[in-house]
């Protein structure tokens, strides 16, 4: 069991004032916000994937689903006449870009519902996908690339990747265009990716300068109201080609995530701290087990019984601790100092936690 001490040191004002620079750069608007109304659309369906080596459904599902197919077609074939093992019910899912048009080619990702074994070599039959509204926006058909394979034999097996899920590239054709409306003629919104005061008031001061006057409102922390100047109003796209290309400064949170899963830890590169002093040691506490088994001697009574007397061991160890002075001004520092300490990264998560519950961590702590 590891013990994790950290003793905080008081400094004048002066030695960690530094802490509180706050870091800013430069990004596009494109890159850190969206215009209202230029978003993705999720399409799904169902269909079949035929040609399959034996590896696919076994229920009665795409049995069922194949029949239907067949009888629509004008052949009348009964779900208990196929027995085949080639065919495999899968969903088709895909997303739908903004502004896509009707004969464009996108995407299809194929992922089976049933218990086939794997999709490799099989062949997606034409499937309609649909969008929330019920509508039909595009027809998915076309060979399935699973980028893996999946093999077995009857003492062994080999798989690579995901054999139950793959992609027809460029496998959809749109077929109908989705409803969008560019701004009402008059004013357009953007949305931050990430809500920020700092932000929507930078891009609105950047958006004035470049046309010369009071054109962007911010209205909340996620977004700003954008007048069409009436240069612009036959011309809207070029006015967001030009509002997109803007840089802008972008304050980010000082924010360290960590994955105790993992033991993955991300630091941002604006994370402060104050100064501290750590000690790090190492308690170890291992118990063994090893029960002794007792025999009844020669001529025992006829009630004597074999019995197990249990035995435990126990045995304690202990690092001696170091008390390390840190006072580095970021959190970089901070954690190069701990690696000489010999610290790994299951002791560096308590050791954050630690500083943050003791207020020296200037950030943002989120576990995941």
């Amino acid at each position: 069991m590891k013990k994790i001490i950290l003793f905080i040191t008081l400094f004048s004002l002066f030695t960690f004032h530094f802490s509180l620079f706050t870091y800013s750069y430069a990004e596009r608007i494109k890159d850190i916000a969206k215009f209202e109304g230029v978003r993705d659309n999720q399409l799904i369906g169902y269909g079949l994937v035929v040609g399959l080596d034996g590896s696919g459904d076994k229920g009665k599902t795409a049995v069922q689903s194949i029949s239907s197919m067949l009888k629509r077609m004008g052949v009348t074939v009964a779900p208990d006449d196929i027995t085949t093992k080639s065919i495999a019910a899968v969903i088709i899912t895909a997303t739908l870009p903004p502004f896509a048009k009707p004969g464009m080619k996108i995407d299809a990702l194929v992922s089976t519902i049933g218990d086939a074994k794997s999709i490799q070599g099989g062949t997606l039959l034409l499937t309609p996908l649909k969008g929330p509204d019920g509508k039909v926006y595009g027809l998915a058909q076309g060979p399935v690339s699973i980028g893996g394979f999946a093999a077995e034999g009857e003492g062994a097996s080999s798989q690579k990747n995901h054999p139950t899920a793959g992609k027809v590239p460029e496998g959809i054709t749109i077929e109908r265009e989705p409803h969008f409306v560019l701004g009402n003629g008059h004013e357009i919104r953007l949305f931050l990716q990430k809500a920020d005061f700092a932000t929507v008031e930078n891009i609105s001061k950047k958006i004035n300068e470049a046309f010369e006057g009071e054109y962007a409102f911010p209205v909340d922390p996620s977004s700003v109201k954008v007048v069409i100047p009436d240069a612009y109003r036959d011309n809207i796209v070029g006015m967001i080609t030009r509002v997109e290309y803007l840089e802008v400064p972008v304050d980010m949170t000082a924010k360290v995530v960590i994955n105790e899963r993992t033991g993955t830890i991300i630091i941002g590169s604006n994370v402060t701290i104050s100064p501290v002093a750590i000690a790090h040691g190492s308690l170890a506490i291992e118990i063994k087990e090893q029960p002794l088994v007792s025999q009844p001697p020669p001529f025992a009574p006829e009630n004597a019984e074999t019995t197990v007397v249990p035995r435990t061991d126990i045995s304690v160890r202990e690092q001696k601790a170091s008390l390390v002075q840190i006072s580095g001004i970021t959190l970089g520092q901070v954690v190069r100092a701990l690696n000489a300490l010999g610290v790994t990264p299951r002791d560096l998560i308590s050791i954050l936690q630690a500083l943050k519950a003791s207020g020296a961590l200037r950030a943002e702590l989120e576990i995941i």
